[in-house]
């Protein structure tokens, strides 16, 4: 079981559920967050004064995967969120030591579904 954490764009994330749902997968959590890597921000007036605003929105979406869903979520990821301009996100995976399903006590695969 692995833990997968993509961290995208705001405006793909309609685009990257529609690929999620397309290969099967349906169920995530998705987070508002605020980041920046290589995009580093940018720098706006605001009356008057330079305001360096280099905490971006982002969308961190967390999906619990099976080891054989993996390799078609990060696909289905990557084709709906590549634009090839910084600032398109990464996608970090772990191994997920156990899953519990708290309504039926079912562990591990089985409670990924």
């Amino acid at each position: 079981m692995k833990l997968l954490t993509a961290i995208i764009q705001p405006d793909k994330l309609t685009e990257m559920k529609d690929s999620l749902f397309s290969v099967g997968i349906t169920k995530m959590t998705v987070s508002s967050v605020q980041g920046c890597g290589r995009q580093a921000g940018y720098e706006e007036a605001y009356r008057g004064n330079v305001i360096q605003v280099n905490l971006l929105r982002k969308v961190r979406v967390d999906i619990a995967l099976n080891d054989d869903s993996v390799e078609p979520c990060i696909e289905a990821i990557i084709s709906a969120t590549r634009t090839g301009k910084v600032g398109d996100g990464k996608i970090f995976i772990r191994e997920l030591e156990e899953c519990i399903r708290i309504r039926t006590g079912e562990r591990g695969s089985a409670a990924i579904g």
